[in-house]
């Protein structure tokens, strides 16, 4: 019986036994909510209540990304995932040239408090957990949101989410980073401290190893790169000052689900083993939430083929179950179209669909942990707890994730991975339906969802009348306040949150700071 490998690289077995248990499993395992969590983070798991079922969204202008969010609403999610433009992922408005092209494209277009009213209208923000994939401008966006909410008599202390804020994957994987690394981690720290007190309920960052997946790497190099990102970010906390269990129980993780569903199960559980590990011994953490990994999974964007689409929504599925089976406390399903455009309506709501089958048709939420004690999960979750370790060694001998990562040694090692992937792609030892195998002549035509190409002089316009509007001398006031603070070392979200309440822009909030902190070019240092 020949021998695969999985995705991490060590050989799968034809078959498993009891022999292929480690010795302690018992420990590993505990019960479901007990250190280590290896069962899950919580002891009842999806008996008492379903993960929670999210869909990325946002597109063109935020009326319109506001449609789409109620539709999504009535289909039954129960989660918001905003999808924001390129301009505003770096920090710059829509009128300035440097977004020229690209307003409303891959996301919506967010400049200003009149735009965030607009985007989240309608919904009732103190009953809807929202999530917002943002990162160097993140704590920008949830001032925004929350301004939003007060105005709508929703306290801070009512709203329940999530903001990416996770800027070190930044310059590993994908490359909206704004200001160089150590602002950058001040920024974020910062941020834990403003939400212990004004956004108590709120997840502070949501550390990813989505990203590094999809730009190629291994269920290993995922889970070691996040995990290590993740001691990061807990040092440069404790280093401003704030003590771990007063920030720790906020923190949250964003994985991907592959199609290789039994590594993946596997994944997820030698992922929450090895944090709850690390909080607990090397920081000391006493709080029991300070040792959990929550984390939210999205489908696998980067497996999907625009070619017969309609397979998509095979993998998905898959992908999905792969998340469920692995613990999730949150889940976006891919739209089948995501390889070819923005999701129609009818893709996103069949992305939903997707989730509700496996919540309400299946077994899956009538036990917790189904694969405990399995030969060959247990046996692939101690294999990737071992490799996951060393890999994290190897980071932490260039001293910090900070330093492996100016070493450039994480992104060396996701290329490589990424390079071995299209080889077997491309011999077609990595078999993909549809595009090496089982390929048909011709494809049905397909209708994409087309963004406006006017929506970028209407947003300039926008912010043109909102400029005229408002009292630009208030709004100077307040950046020059923000400036201040930036150049000391007093937290920057108190002044930030007044400026936005001027009407200062995301462009002119994140340039004020470029004006103190500079902006991160990859050849520069740390």
């Amino acid at each position: 019986m020949s021998e695969r490998s999985s995705e991490s690289g060590f050989p799968i077995k034809g078959v498993y036994t009891a022999a292929d248990l480690p010795g302690d499993l018992d420990s590993r395992l505990g019960a479901p909510g007990v250190f280590p969590y290896t069962r899950g983070v919580y002891p009842t798991m999806y008996t008492s209540r379903p993960w929670t079922m999210r869909q990325y969204a946002g597109f063109g202008t935020a009326t319109e990304s506001n449609a789409r969010y109620h539709q999504l609403l009535r289909a039954g999610t129960m989660g918001l995932s905003v999808a924001f433009d390129l301009p505003t992922q770096m920090g710059y408005d829509s009128d300035d040239p440097i977004a020229h092209g690209e307003v409303g494209k891959v996301g919506v277009a967010i400049d200003s408090i009149e735009d965030m009213r607009l985007l989240f209208a309608g919904i009732p923000l103190d009953k809807v957990s929202t999530s917002m994939t943002i990162n160097a401008p993140g704590s920008v966006l949830l001032l925004l949101y929350q301004l939003v909410a007060e105005e709508n008599g929703v306290p801070g202390s009512a709203l329940n989410g999530t903001i990416q804020n996770d800027i070190l994957k930044e310059y590993i994987a994908r490359g909206t980073y704004i200001f160089p690394p150590k602002p950058s981690l001040r920024l974020v720290a910062d941020t834990f401290g403003y939400c212990r007190s004004e956004v108590p309920k709120w997840n502070t960052i949501s550390i990813s190893g989505y990203h590094m997946a999809e730009a190629g790497a291994t269920p290993v190099q995922e889970i070691a790169f996040t995990l290590a990102n993740g001691v990061e970010y807990v040092r440069a906390a404790i280093a401003a000052g704030l003590a771990v269990d007063d920030f720790a129980p906020r923190l949250s993780f964003f994985f991907v689900a592959r199609t290789t569903l039994l590594e993946e199960v596997a994944k997820f559980r030698a992922a929450r083993r090895i944090w709850a590990r690390l909080m607990r011994d090397e920081f000391g953490a006493l709080n029991p939430k300070s040792l959990m990994l929550r984390f939210h999974t999205q489908t696998a964007g980067v497996q999907l083929t625009a070619q017969q689409p309609e397979v998509n929504l095979v993998r998905v599925a898959v992908q999905g179950l792969g998340a469920v089976l692995g613990g999730t406390q949150s889940l976006h399903t891919n739209s089948f179209d995501e390889a070819i455009a923005l999701p129609t309506e009818k893709a996103a709501r069949l992305a939903l669909r997707t989730q509700q089958v496996l919540a309400y048709e299946t077994d899956l939420t009538a036990t917790v942990d189904p694969f405990a004690g399995s030969y060959v999960v247990e046996a692939m979750t101690a294999e990737i707890e071992a490799a996951t370790d060393a890999l994290m060694a190897r980071v932490f001998e260039h001293g910090s994730a900070v330093d492996a990562i100016e070493a450039g040694f994480q992104k060396r090692e996701i290329e490589q991975s990424a390079y071995e992937i299209a080889q077997e792609i491309d011999s077609g030892a990595r078999v993909v339906v549809g595009l090496n195998r089982f390929t048909i002549d011709a494809e049905e035509p397909y209708e994409p969802l087309r963004v406006d190409p006017t929506i970028e002089a209407a947003q300039a316009d926008r912010l043109a009348k909102l400029r005229a509007e408002r009292d630009d001398a208030a709004v100077q006031r307040a950046l020059a306040e923000l400036r201040t603070a930036a150049s000391g070392t007093s937290n920057v979200l108190h002044p930030m949150k007044a400026a936005l309440r001027e009407r200062a822009t995301v462009g002119e909030v994140c340039g004020a700071l470029r004006e103190v902190w500079g902006r991160y070019r990859p050849t520069d240092r740390f």
